[in-house]
């Protein structure tokens, strides 16, 4: 668990190996039970008529590509990124727009992403809800990643208003996080058994 690590002296290489070795405990029928809770709160939230930018789950991340369809169920316009380098360098996530499973293909780092056109990265600024992937988010809305910095450098340009919801499990909310001046903090948490989590109050 999360809070098995020593916060005294963050260090987020330690957090980020201690949550990853907790997911992979899980059997499959706890992610699967899981996955749904998870597609059942995003469905709540979304607001026809409206643009979510989500993500595909991969490997242990939480949830599944049913969160997806559930959204476009909903009446959401659903994006998903496109994580690119250039000279070595993670650039602003660029967007596609999601239809159904069938239509992602094969992207770098075992990502799966539509296929082209993309969108710019500022996207991301007419989404009034942005799902984002993480390993642990804490209760001011600091939130781990993996460190690549995607989205540390896309998230600048959501809209002010916009939700921001970091996706985990029940126990990787936690009192506290190291966090970075260039961080965008998460407005919301969205976890299995708890639902919508208000962040930052």
């Amino acid at each position: 668990m999360v809070d098995d690590v020593d916060r005294t002296t963050p260090d987020k290489g330690a957090l980020r190996t201690a949550v990853l070795a907790a997911r992979r405990l899980l059997s499959p029928q706890q992610r699967r039970a899981e996955s749904l809770a998870l597609r059942e709160h995003l469905s709540a939230i979304a607001t026809p008529g409206t643009t979510a930018c989500a993500y595909v789950p991969v490997g242990t991340e939480p949830g599944s590509p049913e969160m997806l369809d559930a959204l476009v169920s909903a009446g959401v316009r659903v994006l998903l990124p496109v994580a690119r380098e250039l000279d070595g360098v993670p650039q602003p996530l660029s967007w596609g727009e999601y239809r159904s499973p069938a239509d992602l293909v094969a992207a770098p780092f075992g990502l799966r992403e539509p296929a082209q056109p993309w969108l710019p990265p500022a996207a991301i600024s007419g989404a009034a809800l942005v799902v984002v992937p993480a390993l642990a988010v804490d209760r001011t809305g600091a939130r781990l990643g993996r460190g690549a910095g995607y989205y540390d450098r896309t998230l600048a340009l959501a809209a002010p208003d916009a939700r921001l919801v970091a996706v985990v499990r029940d126990d990787e909310i936690v009192d506290l996080l190291p966090a970075e001046d260039h961080d965008v903090a998460m407005t919301h948490a969205l976890t299995p058994g708890r639902g919508l989590v208000t962040l930052g109050a």
